[in-house]
């Protein structure tokens, strides 16, 4: 038996030999925008992103998960041939980067699996050729997530550390981190799965390493952090996270990758909403230094969001402009700004379209805007166009029969729609539609009218966040930007003398948590109305569901929320079920 002098002894050594071989790895996180199916655009930002990281004295970088075609890719991954051309990007890739430097990225493969199937893999690009290569256990199938749709789980048996530089690293992939995480509709993983994260680290992992592609939702940055340290926590073993950021389609990733330390202090944060290139080197493991860093309120979380969202959308879609109907409201007010932060206000052109039932500070509010932002604009009163239709035979009977009623109230935001759509078409601009998730589930907006465009910039903002924002853009500002009035009256939609929302719909405070609870918590009649008038919430409830076809005809938007319309809510339109059912 040792003598305890002669352990002590032994362990230092061994203590100085762990700290030696740590002592060897510079490590770069590298958080990129890739352009989901641009295989060459993507594998050149990789590579000019390891050759900065090379010069920097890196060891190793890492990329987010398959950062090669982009994410999420889709059904484009069931195209023939593409499963193969991405094979064939990372062995190129393998063979361009600089020899003195290890390189992780993400990829979908169907390198040495059964025809037809293909993985969500990470490789280890090492010295012109592949080194190692895991595969994504954990797949996702949920929300706006299909990923069982297209890959393969990882074979178990495989899941093991990899070695680089005399260290062995606990790769793994975005959800395989989230194993065991007790969400209502998240992580429903099949019972006979493990937890990669444990396997890994019980097989002697000295750094564990999560390349991920993971969408933002309201302080989503907090929960990931909670996660890892969870891991950290249990396993004493520092962590790596690095997320991909930038706009796809309807997600906004908002990169904020960092490293956790042996003891869960945070050593590295990576910016937010922006590409990034940071170092951290495994010597400073154990120097006893920590990050503070201060958490972003609700509203700046959804302005840079809607600014990347949009930004991204009109960049990799080919758009340098677009254009959008300014009536004077918030929601308008807060569409233009986040537009003119996203591409420039030189690149932003308005269209003021007043009704006879337009007040006059409506257009002056919607003047004033325009004017502060630096937008172009152009005033189009609709009046004789909505005269035409009335001097139609049939339909300007019906017109006559209910002046101001709904069919016209929907004419007028129709020839709105139609004049954005013309400048649209004209000059390739992309129409903006500007209605809030609030109005949305209402259907409090009109099909081919004020839902008329390209993008709904706004779609997931519920209307009392709309406000949050619209004041947050004249904070940031230091100046006013949407003007006072727009922030103070009340909402509407002027398509009828003396209108108001509030004659239509709930107050918005109202509104908005009883919608909260329908669509993001999923929460019945009876339990909201345990916190909501009872009346309110069924009738809520009801016109939630009797709406669903007008959603499914709206324009694409930007997922901010943990159930926001779209892909990630698939409900019934030819459906009825009584709430008092429940």
């Amino acid at each position: 038996m040792l003598s305890l002098s002669v352990w002590l002894v032994e362990s230092v050594q061994l203590l100085h030999l762990f700290q030696e071989k740590r002592a060897s790895v510079k490590i770069a996180l590298a958080q990129l925008n890739p352009t989901v199916g641009d295989l060459r655009g993507n594998c050149q930002r990789i590579l000019e992103a390891a050759q900065r990281a090379e010069q920097s004295g890196a060891d190793l970088v890492l990329f987010p998960e398959l950062i090669v075609c982009g994410y999420p890719p889709k059904d484009i991954l069931l195209r023939e041939g593409f499963i193969q051309a991405c094979d064939r990007a990372v062995e190129q890739l393998a063979q361009e980067i600089p020899a003195g430097i290890g390189v992780i990225v993400g990829h979908p493969t169907g390198r040495d699996l059964p025809e037809g199937r293909m993985a969500n893999a990470a490789s280890l690009l090492y010295q012109g050729a592949i080194q190692a290569c895991v595969h994504k256990l954990l797949l996702p199938n949920y929300d706006v997530f299909d990923e069982q749709r297209y890959f393969r789980h990882a074979d178990q048996e495989q899941i093991r550390p990899v070695e680089f530089g005399g260290l062995k690293l606990g790769l793994h992939i975005c959800e395989d981190a989230w194993w065991g995480q007790p969400d209502t509709f998240y992580h429903n993983q099949p019972a006979h799965l493990p937890d990669p994260v444990r396997i890994l680290a019980e097989a002697g992992s000295d750094l564990l390493i999560n390349i991920s592609a993971s969408p933002f939702e309201i302080d989503k940055r907090k929960r990931r952090q909670q996660i890892i340290q969870a891991h950290v926590d249990r396993y004493s073993v520092p962590y790596l996270f690095v997320n991909q950021v930038g706009g796809n389609d309807d997600l906004v990733f908002d990169g904020h990758s960092f490293v956790l330390d042996q003891n869960s202090r945070l050593r590295l944060q990576l910016s937010g909403f922006e590409e990034d290139l940071q170092f951290f080197d495994t010597s400073t493991l154990d120097d006893g230094t920590s990050l503070t860093v201060s958490p972003l309120s609700r509203e700046e979380q959804l302005f840079d969001a809607l600014v990347l969202g949009l930004r991204d959308y009109m960049q990799k879609c080919g758009f340098t402009d677009c254009v959008l109907g300014l009536s004077g409201g918030i929601d308008s007010a807060l569409a233009s700004a986040v537009a003119a932060e996203a591409i420039g206000p030189e690149h932003v052109h308005a269209l003021l379209l007043p009704s006879r039932y337009s007040s006059e500070h409506s257009v002056a509010d919607s003047l004033e805007l325009a004017q502060n932002l630096g937008i172009d604009y152009e005033t189009v009163p609709i009046d004789t166009v909505h005269q035409a239709f009335e001097n139609l035979p049939v339909i300007g009977d019906d017109l006559r029969e209910a002046p101001a009623g709904l069919a016209d109230q929907n004419l007028q935001a129709r020839i709105r729609g139609a004049n954005v759509m013309v400048r649209s078409n004209q000059h390739g601009w992309m129409a903006l539609a500007t209605g809030n998730k609030s109005e949305l589930a209402m259907g409090y907006c009109t099909l081919y009218g004020d839902m008329a465009g390209g993008f709904a910039v706004l779609c997931d903002v519920l209307k009392c966040d709309v406000y949050l924002v619209s004041r947050y853009v004249n904070q940031r500002a230091g100046r006013t930007i949407i003007p006072e009035n727009i922030l103070d009256k009340a909402p509407s939609a002027e398509l009828a003398p003396n209108q108001v929302d509030q004659d239509s719909l709930p107050p918005y405070e109202l509104l908005d948590g009883i919608l909260k609870g329908l669509i993001e918590d999923e929460r019945s009649v009876r339990s909201l109305s345990e916190q909501y008038p009872r009346e309110t919430v069924q009738w809520v409830a009801n016109r939630l569901d009797r709406n669903e076809f007008k959603r499914r005809q709206m324009p694409p938007g930007i997922k901010l929320s943990a159930r926001a319309f779209g892909s990630g809510r698939r409900m019934p339109m030819a459906a009825r079920f009584h709430w008092d059912d429940e």
